[in-house]
């Protein structure tokens, strides 16, 4: 079977090495390398570093449409028998998704049609399920609307993060793609399953501001937010630091990891004390402990360590207050 890959994060990777086992992949399509790092030198994605290794021929377009790129005949021309797409991060034309004799196969980390988009695994942790998954999909030109070939379920551990979770669910795709393409070589191929589109949830990219603690909620609700923010775009709150010459009050942001269910009551936001097990933070009906912190430019520490040097009293208020409206 002659195929192409889409794919640019780490994620990918796994699906891309279960293709090339089982294909011939006659090439690799990921986005543009991009500036990262304190230098922000150019950094290619982690799918065209693994490519490279295999000596597959990479392809990075800017644009994807007919009228803006010439990537639409560059496809034709390979005449790939099955295109597949993990987290490629784009979505893809009506003219890419019409090449393929197989049509375009979408490894999607959830539980179609529950968290459609950029961000499947976050947003699962956020909203506390206790379930995952992922599923293998026939592509059309919606995000992530058709229909469903495999499906393969993840008990989510009380311990998972949003890392953990993305490493399993990244070598579970490349398993539930594997069985996919073996049921089209034994001459049995998948059956379409249309979603039904009123079940559908929505799993929007996250940005920085996602990981500010909304202390308002219960605690099981902020324990589910930082877990699902983490490592990106990471767990914070704030609190008051010294008045400038202006008058105006500096505002400090301090990382928060680790957090569990706790007991106690308090204002949402008030630090109800410190121990062996962390800073203790009350929550809307209830409390949550919090293991470690780390305050701008220093290292992360267990929040014993750390109020030694930088005293968090109890009744202090962090995040003050605020509702966070997009978790809402």
């Amino acid at each position: 079977m002659r195929t192409v890959f889409m794919g640019s994060p780490e994620f990918a990777v796994p699906s891309l090495l279960a293709l090339q086992a089982q294909t011939q992949v006659l090439a690799v399509v990921c986005q543009p390398d991009k500036p990262a790092g304190r230098g922000l030198d150019m950094t290619p994605p982690a799918v065209k570093v693994a490519a490279q290794k295999l000596s597959l021929p990479v392809l990075q377009p800017l644009f994807l449409r007919p009228h803006k790129s010439d990537f639409v005949a560059t496809l034709q021309a390979l005449e790939p028998d099955l295109v597949v797409v993990t987290a490629y991060g784009k979505i893809l034309p009506p003219e890419v998704l019409r090449i393929p004799k197989l049509g375009c196969w979408n490894v999607h980390a959830s539980l179609l049609p529950r968290y459609r988009g950029a961000a499947p695994i976050q947003w699962a942790l956020i909203r506390g399920e206790t379930v995952t998954g992922v599923t293998l999909m026939q592509m059309d030109e919606g995000m992530d609307t058709g229909a469903m070939l495999l499906k393969c379920e993840l008990p989510i551990g009380s311990d998972d993060t949003a890392g953990t979770l993305h490493d399993k669910l990244s070598e579970l795709g490349a398993d539930v793609l594997r069985d996919g393409l073996r049921r089209v070589f034994a001459g049995k191929p998948p059956v379409p399953v249309p979603q039904d589109h009123s079940q559908a949830t929505m799993a929007p990219k996250l940005d920085k501001e996602h990981g500010r603690v909304d202390f308002t909620r219960g605690p099981a609700a902020v324990v589910a937010q930082l877990r699902g923010v983490d490592p990106w775009p990471g767990g914070f709150t704030t609190l008051e630091g010294k008045s400038s010459k202006d008058g105006a009050v500096e505002e400090i942001a301090m990382k928060l990891f680790g957090a569990r269910v706790s007991s106690g009551r308090g204002t949402p936001g008030e630090v109800l004390g410190v121990d062996r097990d962390g800073l203790h933070v009350a929550c809307g009906a209830g409390a949550v402990v919090i293991s470690d912190l780390q305050l701008p430019g220093r290292k992360r520490m267990p929040a014993s360590a750390l109020v030694i040097g930088f005293p968090l009293p109890r009744g202090t208020l962090l995040g003050g207050g605020r509702v966070n409206p997009l978790l809402v």
